[in-house]
């Protein structure tokens, strides 16, 4: 089995069915805190499959790609909890 193979029929169905997971967590999630980490945790999935189809075209330019996702993932993540700690503070 090459890499092409492996990326394709074993790590690609395993990326999916996280995506999957973690927007029914997204869509359910009771509080709101639970919708940003699985926010934040597809972001990173997709970022995943960024890399693997990086490697899989052998095309670094998804990588350029990748990386800008992660920042404004990363941004995002850290705005939305700011946001919900300034919300906390202001109810008490």
């Amino acid at each position: 089995m090459t890499v092409e193979n492996y990326l394709l029929y074993v790590v690609t169905p395993i990326i999916s069915l996280a995506f999957i997971i973690i927007l029914l967590r997204f869509l359910k999630g009771p509080r709101m805190y639970d919708r940003i980490v699985a926010m934040d945790l597809l972001i990173t999935s997709g970022l995943g499959l960024i890399g693997v189809f990086s490697i899989y075209y052998n095309d670094s330019v998804f990588l350029d790609v990748a990386t800008v996702m992660a920042v404004i993932g990363f941004l995002s993540t850290i705005a939305f909890a700011y946001y919900l700690d300034k919300e906390d503070i202001t109810r008490k």
